[in-house]
């Protein structure tokens, strides 16, 4: 095959033998270098194999600059210019899906840090953290350095909030009706809060319940479309995270409950 396995190729084509045409596409597929695959490509083409065509593409894509050195490439753009404008356009739509996808995972990133943040705000003000107690320290105005509890599982993302609420609690700025950008920063966490938060009856977040009426009375909060779009993508990734980690309890308990029945078995025979 590695060979023979071209020419065989374009006899499976011409004489219509599908079963060894299949194997000569895998075949020549597992010989492509950067020197010979557009030579390979321009037969895959004409034998009509997609299979092999892709292949084809993707190594030029990802060693382009190795084989525009090629002699292949060169004869390619002297006498087969649509073929070079269409392996051109494939290389700029997967830099674009690349590109996409890494915008992707950056804001799906960004989410999931967010709905971190909102779980840890609802954590610092019901249970307390390692410098912030609950919220009714806040609410009284009283010191929020009391220690509750001792580090979270988030502890990375919770301490920085903490350092935040604390900071909110006591700036002087805040009650000129402009506040520092800390200031800003944490109202529009709360704010944030307040617009996944599906407990604003009982939850202890501060502020949850007037931004909840605000933004139903405040028009231009309303329409904020980009506000919507946000608050719904941090909503779903929260809703993701929950799920992620019911099912890792769960199968935490499943794996500790087929520990102790082995552990049950294996006693009773020896």
């Amino acid at each position: 095959m590695e060979n023979y396995g071209i020419h065989l190729l374009a006899l499976s084509h011409v004489y219509m033998v599908p079963q060894l045409k299949q194997r000569c596409t895998k075949g020549v597929g597992e010989t492509l270098t950067a020197e010979n695959v557009v030579d390979v490509l321009q037969l895959a083409r004409l034998c009509d194999a997609p299979d092999l065509c892709l292949k084809c593409m993707r190594l030029i894509h990802s060693k382009f600059k190795t084989v525009e050195q090629t002699e292949g490439w060169k004869f390619l753009q002297e006498h087969d210019p649509l073929l070079e404008l269409d392996i051109l356009q494939f290389i700029d739509e997967a830099e674009s899906r690349k590109k996409r996808r890494r915008r992707h995972r950056r804001e799906q990133n960004l989410y999931m840090q967010l709905s971190e943040a909102m779980e840890c705000i609802e954590h610092i003000c019901t249970d307390g953290c390692t410098l912030v107690g609950p919220s009714s320290n806040l609410d009284n105005n009283k010191s929020t350095s009391q220690v509750k509890t001792g580090p979270c599982s988030a502890f990375s993302t919770c301490y920085g909030l903490q350092l935040l609420i604390r900071h909110f609690a006591v700036c002087k700025k805040r009650g000129d009706g402009k506040g520092c950008l800390r200031c800003k920063r944490m109202i529009q966490l709360l704010r944030l809060h307040s617009s996944v938060c599906d407990q604003s009856a009982s939850c202890r977040v501060p502020l949850c319940r007037q931004f909840k009426n605000r933004g139903e009375k405040d028009n231009k909060m309303v329409e904020d479309t980009k506000w919507k779009v946000l608050v719904r993508r941090v909503a779903s990734a929260k809703a993701m995270s929950s799920l992620s980690q019911s099912k890792k309890k769960k199968s935490e308990v499943l794996f500790k409950e087929e520990a102790e029945d082995f552990i049950r078995i294996r006693k009773k025979l020896f």
